[in-house]
């Protein structure tokens, strides 16, 4: 049995962006649900989340960034004692509430908490129940309900603190990590490999990637067969001539079939699958190093039967 670590913290519970907004505290509550119920929770060790600090913060935003999204949540504050509103728009469809700022920081302190007990050895792999999400989020912007890029923080942790030399990054949510490519593009110590739905949100990651990056667009109504194909032929040999010391996955489960937030046609058994390919990569190169951060996913069984599947995997249950 791996030692998978399961990292989460109640302030991802408390950060929400109004009356039926997909991205909910609820899509937590799923999954841990899930994971009681088949009994997968008792496998993992369970993590509360850290705190990220600036400097970590700034390992991939910029520091102007930084302090303006921590501005619009202080007017906030104000707005609200004086009786303002409850929520800061910052796009149409991303919003920041009294926690979302603290509940952001815990989430990328999830995943540099999971990088170190990982490289530490005291955990093989772990995966990080976070919200927000990440991969959207820009060196210099916040979009696609994500703030902090949760990943891309955590693998420049890996490189320029922890002295790896090669990390890969795995995206397989339905939408394109366009906030991972902008901060990773032409690291040479990073290959990023991700299929992701063309054209769809965010309209992006289809034309002249950097080197470093392994994008691979697939149109509405792709199934499990052909994305399994495409990773046998396009990522795997990618993965295995790069040789990465440790792999961190944008792990998103919006392509499954019965998720509409997008219209992809993936189920339980193809994140199995692509979860054991990821595995044995990490064996063969990254002494099974994996650190996986919950992305996308907005309908709440499918999601929570994906990341139970996800789950089994790492943690050999």
């Amino acid at each position: 049995m791996s030692k998978t670590g399961y990292y989460s913290h109640s302030l991802f519970r408390k950060h929400e962006m109004g009356v039926g907004h997909p991205e909910c505290p609820e899509r937590l509550s799923a999954i841990e649900d899930r994971l009681l119920i088949s009994g997968v929770f008792d496998a993992l060790e369970r993590q509360e989340a850290s705190q990220a600090t600036w400097e970590d913060i700034e390992l991939a935003h910029d520091r102007m960034y930084v302090a303006a999204l921590r501005g619009l949540t202080d007017r906030l504050l104000e707005e609200q004692q004086a009786g303002g509103p409850d929520y800061a728009q910052i796009d149409t469809d991303t919003s920041i509430n009294a926690f979302t700022f603290d509940a952001a920081r815990h989430s990328a302190g999830a995943a540099l908490a999971a990088t170190d007990a990982v490289l530490s050895g005291a955990l093989e792999n772990a995966f990080c129940a976070v919200r927000p999400p990440g991969h959207h989020a820009c060196r210099d912007k916040a979009m696609g309900f994500c703030f902090f890029n949760n990943i891309a923080i955590a693998a420049l942790h890996a490189l320029n603190r922890r002295n790896l030399q090669r990390v890969a990054v795995i995206d397989f949510d339905v939408h394109h990590g366009n906030g991972t490519e902008n901060i990773l593009a032409g690291d040479e110590r990073v290959l990023m490999v991700s299929f992701f739905q063309h054209p769809f949100y965010p309209y992006s990651g289809d034309k002249d990637p950097a080197p470093n990056m392994l994008n691979v667009p697939m149109p509405a109504y792709t199934k499990g067969m052909e994305v399994r194909e495409m990773i046998e032929m396009m990522w795997l040999p990618r993965l295995e001539a790069f040789k990465p010391e440790m792999i961190f996955i944008s792990a998103g489960f919006d392509a499954h079939r019965e998720d509409d937030m997008g219209q992809m046609g993936l189920t339980e058994n193809d994140y199995t699958w692509i979860t054991e390919k990821i595995k044995d990569v990490a064996r063969r190169f990254a002494k099974g190093r994996i650190v996986s951060c919950l992305e996308g996913g907005y309908m709440m069984s499918p999601l929570a039967r994906s990341v139970e599947a996800h789950l089994r995997v790492l943690a050999d249950v």
